[in-house]
Order: C-alpha cells, then structure tokens, then sequence
C-alpha cells in the first residue's frame, strides 16, 4: 500500500478513488446475497437486506443499477437497486466480488474491512433507531447514507499509508478527527466521500448527507447520521463530545431526554428482540402486511387484498424486517407472533 511520496494530494486521491474499485466484500455476506438472489421464492427484501449487510456490496448494486446501461436512472434505495435489475445480473455481479475473511487477511487492506464494516453497520442500526425516534420518512435512503457514511476515510487509507497515526495522533472524538484532517490534509474523509459517490454516477441524494455528516450545522439525514456516528462510537466505548452530539440531537427536533434515550438504550438494540410489553414498531399498514403474511398469503394475494402493488408490499416488509430485526418472512411472523403483536 506505499506511495510515492512525490505524488500531489490530488494524484494521490486518484489512485485511491481506483484502488477503491477493489473493497472487498466480506465473504459470509457475499455467500448469502448469492444464496438469496439464487432463490426463486426470495423477495426483494430479502436480496436488498443481504446486501445491505455490507458495503462492498452496496457500492458495487449502486453503481450497477445507476450506470449508463441500465438508462441511466437515479437510484438510491436498495429496494429500487435490486427490482431495476436481473437477478442474473446481482448474481454475476457477487460471484465476481473480491472477499475477505476474519480468517484471512492476506490482501492490501489487511484488517480495514473489517473494522470498517462493523462502524458502518453499527452506525446504520443507530441512525434507524434515531430515524423511529423523530418520524423521518426516507428510512430506505438513511440505510445507504448511514452504512457508506465514513467511505472517505477508505480513500485516504489508501493515499496515505500513514493517515491513522500521522494525521489523527491524539485526536480522541470523530469531531476531533475531523478537525486535524482539515488541518493536515485541507480535506476530511466527508467531503471525500461525496465527492467518491458523485464520481461513481450515484445520486447527489447520497452524496450530500455523506459529505455534509461532520458538519456542526447539518440539519434533516446529514444530522441523524452525524449523531448515529456518535452514538455507535459511544456504544463501543470510544470518546465522544456530549455538547457536539447534543448539537445534533437538537438539530433534528430531540432534546437532552430524548438524547440519553437513545445513549442508554442503543446497546441493547442489537439482538432486535423487545419485550412483549413494548408497543409494536410497525405501521399499521405494516402490521396489516405481516398479518397477512402469517396467514400464508403470498405477495399478489395481499397486494389484491390491500389494493396496493406488489412493490409496495415489498416495500414495506422490507421496513418491517429492519424494524424486527427479522432476516426474512418467517422471522418477522415469528417475532410479531411471540411479542403478541398480531393478536391486536
């Protein structure tokens, strides 16, 4: 991963933006979306949530589905990725991707991935838990926004070997961080990031919330997602600002006891599971759904029985599985069955 050292800065980000082109997958992920997409009986949520569960894969659907040969449409939700394309084309597309294993770690990213992918996820959970908290709509968009957040600090891995220690020293908080990269480099990996979604061809919808996260005055997904960062350091144990992130908590409509709800309440949100007492998460069309689905009803009968399109039932089981925690159909059944949710 050395560098010439007489390279400029912007050389330097050229050859990161391409070498970028080789993130690896993580290999467990890559096997399901293959075992999902190879299902003929998978719905679409279930494919968007096994690629959703990483980032290689994420970037790579994206750019596919926006690219010149698929007419050039914006896309940025998962959902709308996958129903744009072939299943044949997602499968060729994750039997090409390059993968990593904990296992193994031969390649030039050496541990990277990994770490890379549990902040992502972890600051994705966070910003879906915010996203329940303040009613905000475009939850499909956050999943994407949240999970390719830190993608700039990829690049700059990359355009300098030394980007951790050299540039970040002491700096404990990500505001902290973000602030001695501006200084060191006149860069930080946000405004990095976006300009890497952009040069891909994927909508400014993506771009803006992920250059924009490290903002003190960002406002609407840019701020849920600068919290959830914060709050995913936090739940690992690492330093946050509490007057930065309660800037952002009230930039989004919450106010300090709303903020300690989800501080103290975001370990716990891992295993997806609530006690029966808790009020159901979903909509009520969404209750409806999964109702329906518990009853052996498959997507055209309740799309008949609803007066909804098949892609708007798609749609919201897909809400419904993140919201569970569910992987697929029969779990989420399961989980509203246990919690006595679909006895109302």
């Amino acid at each position: 991963m050395s560098m010439n050292e007489h390279l400029g800065h912007g050389q330097r980000l050229t050859i990161a933006f391409a070498a970028l082109e080789q993130f690896p997958a993580l290999a467990e992920s890559r096997n399901r979306l293959l075992s999902a997409v190879g299902d003929s009986h998978a719905a679409t949520a279930e494919i968007a949530s096994a690629i959703e569960s990483d980032v290689a894969l994420v970037l790579a659907v994206l750019r596919l589905a926006n690219s010149p040969r698929n007419a050039g449409r914006q896309i940025d939700t998962t959902v709308s990725a996958v129903e744009s394309l072939r299943p044949q084309a997602v499968q060729a597309l994750a039997g090409s991707k390059r993968t990593f294993d904990f296992f193994e770690r031969a390649n030039i990213w050496g541990p990277t991935p990994e770490r890379f992918r549990l902040h992502a996820l972890a600051t994705q959970r966070a910003a879906d838990r915010i996203a329940s908290e303040v009613g905000y709509q475009h939850r499909d968009r956050l999943a994407l926004t949240s999970l390719l957040h830190d993608i700039g600090e990829l690049v700059l891995i990359q355009a300098y070997p030394d980007y951790c220690s050299r540039v970040h020293r002491d700096a404990g908080t990500p505001e902290e961080r973000i602030r001695q990269e501006r200084r060191e480099l006149g860069v930080d990996h946000a405004l990095v990031g976006g300009v890497l979604i952009r040069r891909w061809g994927l909508p400014g919808s993506l771009a803006g919330p992920i250059e924009r996260h490290h903002d003190p005055e960002a406002t609407g997904e840019a701020a849920i997602i600068r919290l959830a960062d914060m709050l995913a350091h936090y739940e690992r144990g690492a330093p946050v600002a509490p007057g930065e992130m309660l800037q952002s908590a009230r930039a989004i409509g919450l106010g300090p006891g709303e903020l300690r709800g989800l501080l103290y309440e975001q370990p716990s949100t891992s295993s997806g599971r609530k006690r029966h007492v808790d009020p159901c998460p979903l909509s009520g069309r969404e209750l409806e759904i999964v109702k329906q689905l518990a009853k052996g009803s498959v997507y055209k009968e309740i799309a008949r029985n609803l007066e909804l399109s098949v892609s708007t039932v798609r749609t919201h089981l897909h809400n419904s599985y993140r919201k569970l925690g569910a992987a697929d159909r029969a779990q989420a059944v399961l989980i509203a069955t246990e919690r006595g949710w679909l006895c109302s």
